[in-house]
């Protein structure tokens, strides 16, 4: 699920909020947002059982957290971008994996 986070102004960074993405997919989402002068504001490790327990780091259990990761850019564009290819990378995930299913 997306959360997203538009400002207008001068020298305001919009945002964009990825959440409960999969630990697999972090260092992807990482390099691209870098390779698109996208920065990573925060990532961070929310408990799915307690709503008061929010991590910065990964816990050394990561089973029952869900990974939230926010990124802004000065162009709004680079954050469609980026959206569209995370969007595009999670569909052809489950186009795949429904493939070896059936």
């Amino acid at each position: 699920m997306l959360v997203e986070k538009y400002t207008n102004g001068h020298n305001q960074r919009s945002q964009i909020e990825f959440k409960n993405i999969s630990k697999d997919i972090i260092p992807w989402l990482e390099n691209i947002a870098l390779e698109n002068n996208c920065l990573v504001d925060k990532k961070e490790w929310k408990s799915k059982y307690n709503s008061y327990v929010i991590y910065d780091y990964e816990p050394f259990c990561s089973d029952g957290f869900e990974i939230n990761v926010t990124i802004s850019s000065h162009d709004i564009n680079y954050l469609y971008f980026l959206k569209f290819l995370y969007t595009n990378k999670i569909n052809t995930i489950e186009y795949l994996n429904n493939c070896i299913n059936n």
